[in-house]
């Protein structure tokens, strides 16, 4: 199965594009233009991904649209991939030492999905002792390419154990939904 996941750098990029989006269907011009590559290239990686389970099509007005399976079973690990090395992920694991000293760093579910943040939701937590400047910078870029406002918590090491010791419910409610860890053990993380 692995083999049918990364065999060009053509589905590489596809995979990236269509994973930022997992919500979103794509025509194949639009595909070809995201991604820079060379339209019969595109088509045929989607064909393969299709023939595979990862990817449906459906016809619209002389369009072919093509959007992931969420149902396909690597679906959550690919995601968290995507989430890691592009993006806020891949700029947080990418600048980690100009961040300062991390602890932990994580995304949670809903912002790895593409999805709109709720008034109390948190897309990233970052723990340790953190160059504010620095992460304010990798956020506000993010917010620039993905169109919306990023919604993230800072805390020391310090601050983060107390709490979860306390059993915060602002941090039972962040460790008790689904995350992508980008920097950190997750076992540590959630062990009380």
């Amino acid at each position: 199965m692995l083999k049918d996941l990364f065999i060009s750098k053509t589905r590489v990029k596809l995979l990236e594009t269509l994973l930022q989006n997992p919500e979103k269907i794509f025509y194949v011009r639009e595909l070809v233009r995201a991604i820079s590559e060379q339209i019969n290239a595109v088509r045929a990686e989607l064909s393969r991904m299709e023939k595979v389970g990862m990817v449906t099509s459906e016809l619209r007005a002389n369009r072919k649209y093509y959007g992931f399976r969420t149902d396909y079973v690597y679906f959550d690990e690919l995601l968290r991939l995507v989430a890691k090395s592009t993006g806020l992920g891949g700029s947080i694991i990418r600048d980690k030492v100009k961040l300062g000293k991390v602890k932990y760093a994580c995304l949670w579910g809903g912002y790895v999905r593409g999805k709109e943040p709720g008034s109390n939701d948190v897309d990233l937590l970052v723990v340790g002792s953190i160059v504010l400047p620095q992460l304010s910078q990798l956020v506000r870029a993010a917010e620039s390419r993905i169109g919306r406002e990023i919604n993230y918590t800072v805390m020391t090491e310090e601050e983060f154990n107390f709490r979860k010791s306390r059993r915060d419910p602002f941090i039972l409610g962040l460790l008790s939904k689904t995350r992508v860890m980008l920097i950190g053990d997750e076992g540590e993380l959630v062990e009380e």
